[in-house]
C-alpha cells in the first residue's frame, strides 16, 4: 500500500486513508478492503471490478489442473475428506486445506459462498497484474506454499527468469484466448507450477483470480501495479462497456 501511495503521489494524486477522507474533489480511486470499498463506492463515485464468484470453477480443467467447484459453507461443513476451501472473493474465513468440515472456523454463516478444490502442490506461485488481457507486471510470491517474493523480470540477463516468463506468457495467452471475456479488463491472476506425481516436470495452472484493488503487489513493479488498480477501481462513469458485468454490487 505504501509503495502504491508513493507512486500515486508522484503522479500528482492526493492519497488519503479511508478514515481521514474529508472533502473529496475530482475523480476517486480505491485500494483497500472490500467492506470499506463497498461503503465508500457510492459516496465517492467509484466502481470496483472483480471476477465473478464461480470463475475458477467454470474454467476448463486444462487451465485449473484440478477439479474445482463452487458451493457454500454448509457444503464445506459436510466434507468428510481433505479439501482446499476458500471464500471466492473476500477473506471471511482462512483459505486452507481442511481435513474435514469440522475443522472450519466456528460461527460461519452456512450460506456464505465457498470454493472447493482438490488438494494439489504448487512448486512456485506467481502474481500477474493483467491489463486488457496482457501482463502489466508480475512477481513470484510463494515457493511450496511459503512466502518468497521476488520480481519476475523477463527482459533481464537471468536465463531462468526469462524461461519462466516465457512459459507464463504462453499459458496466459492461451487462457485469454479461451476465457479472456470472462474476466474484467483489470484483474490479478495467480498462476503456479503444478506438480503432478504421475507426470515428469511441472505444468502451469491457475491458482485463482483476484480484485486488483485488494491484492498485494509483492515484488511487482509498483507503477504498473497502480496502472491496473486505477482501472480496476476508478470512477463509475469511466467503466468500459465490457467491464459492466464485473462491477461489484
Amino acid at each position: 500500500m505504501e509503495l502504491l501511495a508513493v507512486e500515486a503521489a508522484g503522479r500528482g494524486m492526493a492519497v488519503r486513508a479511508a478514515e481521514e477522507l474529508g472533502p473529496v474533489v475530482g475523480p476517486a480511486h480505491w485500494y483497500g478492503g472490500p467492506l470499506a470499498g463497498a461503503q465508500l463506492a457510492d459516496r465517492l463515485g467509484f466502481a470496483l471490478l472483480e471476477p465473478v464468484d464461480d470463475w475458477l470453477a467454470e474454467l476448463p480443467e486444462e487451465f485449473t489442473g484440478r477439479q474445482v467447484r463452487v458451493g457454500t459453507v454448509a457444503d464445506a461443513l459436510a466434507l468428510d475428506r481433505p479439501m482446499f476451501v476458500k471464500p471466492p472473493r473476500d477473506k471471511s474465513f482462512p483459505a486452507d486445506v481442511y481435513a474435514d468440515g469440522s475443522r472450519l472456523p466456528a460461527g460461519l454463516d452456512p450460506g456464505t459462498p465457498a470454493l472447493f478444490s482438490e488438494v494439489v502442490t504448487f512448486a512456485a506461485e506467481y502474481r500477474l497484474f493483467l491489463l486488457d488481457g496482457r501482463i502489466a507486471t508480475a512477481s513470484r510470491y510463494a515457493v511450496f506454499g511459503r512466502l518468497d517474493a521476488r520480481p519476475l523480470r523477463t527482459d533481464g540477463t537471468d536465463r531462468a527468469d526469462r524461461a519462466v516468463g516465457a512459459e507464463i506468457a504462453e499459458f496466459v495467452g492461451r487462457l485469454v484466448a479461451v476465457a479472456g471475456h470472462t474476466l474484467p479488463s483489470a484483474v490479478v491472476l495467480d498462476v503456479g507450477q503444478l506438480l503432478d506425481p504421475y507426470r515428469a516436470g511441472h505444468r502451469w495452472a491457475v491458482v485463482e483470480a483476484n480484485m486488483a484493488w485488494f491484492s498485494h503487489a509483492y515484488a511487482a513493479d509498483p507503477g504498473r501495479v497502480l496502472d491496473v488498480v486505477l482501472r480496476a477501481a476508478g470512477p463509475r462513469e469511466w467503466v468500459r462497456p465490457g467491464d459492466l458485468a464485473f462491477v461489484r454490487s
